[in-house]
């Protein structure tokens, strides 16, 4: 994969990702769940994310969904924890800033796949890229429930939206290698797909969707589809 300027068009919508939530206790719950959400949309892959608990709880947490997802052939990939990608049967890493994705290459590439997030400038999206990132996600979620309002200080976990539509459109025109853009609502989607994201992320608040997630996936998917290629 290559960083080196090379301009694209995007003719078909983006495809979702979806964050679930940190999940703990009983996976299996979360994993019966699954699949009417995954027939909602044009499901990419889903990002994993686990409560601490010792390596074996892990793995079985991971064990407990990954079937169901790759049965729907979506990508499970994991919130960091590259270690457990092989052992537990997922797909692939999503790691946080340049530092975590350079040491987990080796274990996760070719066969696997890295994504990359945390990047707080465009200087880490391209050093993402050439060191060999699947993918470079712009915009995360944030311990805060809502974005904050302020300028684009890059020190922040979570980037106001402006930014990181200003980040999607500027890579979408100049690079090959996908991009994901954050959604941390359903107002947030149409704006992505229009700034040319190849994947949009859903946060976890399709988990708590009035009606049911599926129908927050479903609502997600048709923005994407109203987007003009």
């Amino acid at each position: 994969m290559s960083s080196s300027p090379a301009p694209r068009g995007r003719i078909e919508a983006p495809r979702l990702y979806l964050f679930t939530p940190r999940i703990g206790g009983d996976a299996g719950e979360f994993a019966r769940a699954l699949p009417e959400a995954l027939k909602a949309g044009d499901v990419a892959a889903v990002l994993l994310r686990l409560e601490e608990a010792d390596e074996r709880t892990l793995v079985n947490r991971v064990k407990a969904i990954a079937p169901v997802v790759q049965a729907a052939d979506v990508a499970l990939l994991l919130e960091g924890r590259p270690e457990l990608v092989g052992r537990a049967g997922a797909d692939g890493a999503h790691l946080t800033g340049i530092e975590a994705l350079s040491a987990a290459l080796p274990s996760l590439k070719p066969e696997r796949i890295a994504g990359a997030g945390g990047l707080r400038s465009r200087h880490d999206a391209m050093l993402a890229a050439e060191a060999g990132a699947d993918y470079v996600m712009f915009g995360e979620p944030a311990p805060a429930p809502a974005r904050r309002a302020g300028g684009p200080d890059e020190g922040d976990r979570q980037p106001p939206f402006a930014l990181v539509l200003e980040r999607v459109a500027w890579w979408a025109q100049l690079f090959e290698s996908p991009c994901v853009g954050y959604a941390a609502s359903l107002d947030e989607v149409l704006a992505l797909a229009r700034a040319q994201a190849d994947f949009v992320a859903l946060g976890e608040w399709i988990w708590t969707h009035a009606q049911s997630p599926a129908a927050a996936i479903s609502e997600a998917a048709a923005h994407l589809s109203s987007a003009p290629a």
